[in-house]
Parts: structure tokens; sequence; C-alpha cells
């Protein structure tokens, strides 16, 4: 009887650790990481995206293969005068200036409503983290941002998917975007 009950904690005890090991593996499962060339920048994108080329679009463009709906991309832009990403504004007002000069500009046929626009810092950097509902011609979209400047520069890191997909990878998707970061 005690050789019974002795098993059966092995095998109970054998099954917890599975399950702690899984838990502990997926916090970070279903992403890879990504480098920029120089080493001045690192993110995670999701597992089984592929990077594509665009001419005169954002530095790095990834999407996903089954569900190409879903984009990640980010666009690097040469600032004239800030150095702070607080002197461009607060994480509204910058969420709003994205709207008006990118997302959905005057005559796009776009519509866009910022939903949440938050601040955070990490690494001695000042991120504001966005989150926009888009409206196309002929359906609905849900990104997320992050903006952040460093040396003169403003790095804008945007994941994007149909409106339908979006409570199935949102939590995803803000682990793609709080990832970015600054490596020298």
């Amino acid at each position: 009887m005690h050789q019974a009950i002795r098993s059966t904690a092995q095998v109970l005890i054998a099954c917890m650790l599975l399950l702690i090991l899984n838990s502990c593996s997926g916090a970070a499962g279903g992403l890879e990481s990504f480098q920029s060339v120089d080493g001045r920048y690192a993110f995670l994108y999701p597992t089984g995206w592929s990077r594509v080329s665009v001419d005169n679009g954002p530095q790095v463009v990834f999407h996903d293969l089954i569900n190409s709906d879903e984009t990640l991309s980010l666009v690097v832009s040469k600032l004239d005068s800030s150095s702070n990403l607080d002197e461009l504004g607060t994480p509204e007002v910058v969420g709003e200036r994205l709207i008006k000069d990118v997302i959905a500009p005057e005559g796009s046929g776009r519509e866009a409503v910022l939903l949440e626009a938050e601040e955070r810092v990490t690494r001695d950097h000042v991120y504001y983290d966005l989150e926009y509902k888009l409206t196309l011609a002929n359906r609905e979209r849900h990104e997320l941002a992050t903006v952040v400047v460093d040396r003169g520069y403003l790095y804008t890191l945007a994941t994007s998917t149909n409106e339908e997909r979006w409570t199935k990878v949102e939590g995803l998707f803000n682990k793609v975007i709080e990832s970015f970061t600054f490596l020298i």
C-alpha cells in the first residue's frame, strides 16, 4: 500500500513539474528575437512571421505567413530638433499626431481612433504605448504601437491585425511592443 501511495505521489509530482515548466516557457513562447544589423536595437516578433522588404517604407517589416493581414513594422525618422519624446507632447498628443500625419491622414479614406495612450520608462528611455482602432473602406483593424526617441531619431514599432483576430493576438502583440529596446 505504501508503494502504491509513493508511486501515485511520484506521478503527481512529475505532472506538477511538467505544468510548471510549460507555464514558465510559455512566457516568451511564440516569439523570436530580431536585432538590427548595427546592433543598435532589438525586439521580439511572432514565431512563423516572415521578414519582407519594402521600398520607400518602414525600415523593418514582418508579416504572418498564415494571416497575411497581420503585420509588424518599424519606422525610423530623423527628428529636426526634439531630442526627448516629451518635447513632442504627451502620449495622447503624439498618438493623435500619428493619426493625422501617418495612420489616417486627410483624404486617405481611413479613419482612426486612439483608444489608449500610456507612458512607460524602460532602461532610461521613455516610450509611449498607443492603441488604435482603424476603419478602412471594407474592414476594421486594430493596431498597437510604441514610439521612442533615441539620438535624434523617432522609432515607431507597430503591430496590426483585423478586428476579428484582435482578441486572439492582443497579449502577443503587447509582448512584441514592450520588447523593443536599445542595446547600445
